[in-house]
């Protein structure tokens, strides 16, 4: 008989992670704005969302230590709160400089909860089970990630910045509730023998993986163009008068939705080379015609494009990344993937804001579009490489096999 999965344990805390990712997408198409009407610059923009993603990519490193002294559940309620109280005080900053010092506050309240939310669900998710689970668990961010910046815009226009980030405080009350009602596993015994493991493993190796370096390079590279796509679409549609800006991240989610259920298939009976490298081109395709976008409908073909695009290549690159690992490594592996990916975030929304404070959006995401092109001669380098290799091993395989 096969364990339980569904167990209240195990809803609680999907939902306590889906609610904490959708206040937090809520923002990003929103915040930009919010200091813009503040006086705010690009670069100013590229700050607000770069600073938070580096907060959080300091922070996971730490939280090992943290968790050991105060468990797992006690400090991921901690993190959600930080998120809390970061969320609900952005209205109250009457500076930029008080925005900015915000954003670290809730980023490393999002790095403490994001590596936990991963860690109490691997305690829950029976062994025999960990695939589905892990997968089922992390559906809860992509619908997030789709729906929240759709939300977020809606009330933005509807009822102001206000009832924005009251909402988005309400949610995340509601996270800490779920996580509060989660009976956290006895898994110290496990715990304590990984750190023993760790402490023999050379620094750096314990918070990288360096077999997952590759994939997760190209997730850097695809998160500096999500950063700057995702981040600067509304102040996009201002500046060339696209209306229902908010429609384009309602076909992302879409299309982000259809594409799971085909490219997965395809990543498995053919390869990852049949997901990845038509998923780049259909994010580069994207990038151009956003160059040229003037009304809506060129906006939700754009939106349903990228969306379809993205879907696939960041699962297909998270899979490969597994892929490349022991077991044991896994963890690691993953925590690199997410790092090298929410750094590409951060980067990509300073790194083009500046571009835009020189040119203009549209010119903007011809940049992006540019990291696509990198993104192909990276992967396609690596696979020529390999075949070479491979064919290299048989032709001495065979020598030996005739002499």
């Amino acid at each position: 008989m096969k364990e339980s999965l569904w167990t209240k344990n195990f809803i609680l805390i999907i939902m306590s992670n889906l609610l904490l990712f959708l206040a937090l997408e809520m923002l990003l198409p929103t915040l930009p704005l919010y200091v813009a009407d503040k006086g705010g610059t690009d670069f100013q923009v590229g700050l607000i969302i770069g600073l938070f993603t580096f907060a959080a990519v300091l922070a996971r490193p730490f939280v090992g230590v943290l968790s050991n002294k105060l468990g797992n559940k006690l400090l991921l309620i901690v993190g959600v709160v930080v998120c809390l109280i970061g969320t609900a005080s952005y209205y109250a900053a009457v500076t930029i400089t008080m925005m900015l010092m915000l954003r670290v506050v809730h980023g490393l309240g999002f790095g403490i909860s994001t590596t936990l939310y991963g860690t109490v669900a691997s305690d829950i998710i029976p062994a025999s089970r960990r695939g589905e689970g892990l997968g089922f668990f992390g559906t809860g961010n992509a619908i997030a990630i789709s729906l929240g910046p759709f939300l977020g815009i809606w009330l933005m226009e509807q009822y102001g910045y206000s009832h924005l980030f009251i909402t988005g405080a309400v949610i995340l009350l509601l996270a800490v509730i779920c996580t509060s009602f989660v009976k956290e596993s006895r898994a110290e015994r496990e715990r304590a023998r990984v750190s023993a493991d760790d402490k023999k493993l050379p620094f750096l190796e314990r918070f990288i993986e360096y077999k997952a370096l590759l994939p997760s390079s190209l997730g850097l590279l695809i998160g500096f163009a999500f950063g700057g796509i995702i981040g600067f679409i509304t102040l996009f549609g201002q500046e060339t008068g696209v209306k229902n800006i908010s429609y384009f991240f309602l076909m992302l989610a879409i299309a982000e939705f259809l594409i799971r259920f085909i490219s997965g298939k395809i990543y498995d009976t053919r390869g990852r080379f049949w997901v990845l490298i038509p998923a780049a081109a259909l994010c580069l395709i994207s990038c151009v015609l956003l160059f040229y976008t003037k009304s809506t409908a060129m906006l939700l073909l754009v939106g349903f494009l990228y969306g379809a695009g993205f879907g696939a290549i960041f699962p297909a690159l998270q899979a490969w990344v597994i892929d490349r690992v022991e077991p044991e490594r896994r963890g690691v592996a993953t925590a690199t993937y997410y790092n090298a990916f929410d750094i590409g975030i951060g980067s990509g929304a300073m790194l083009l804001g500046f571009v835009a404070t020189w040119t203009n959006y549209a010119t903007m995401y011809l940049f992006s579009g540019a990291l696509y092109v990198i993104f192909f001669i990276v992967y396609l380098v690596y696979e020529n490489r390999s075949k070479r290799i491979s064919a290299g091993k048989n032709r001495i395989e065979t020598d030996v096999r005739e002499m």
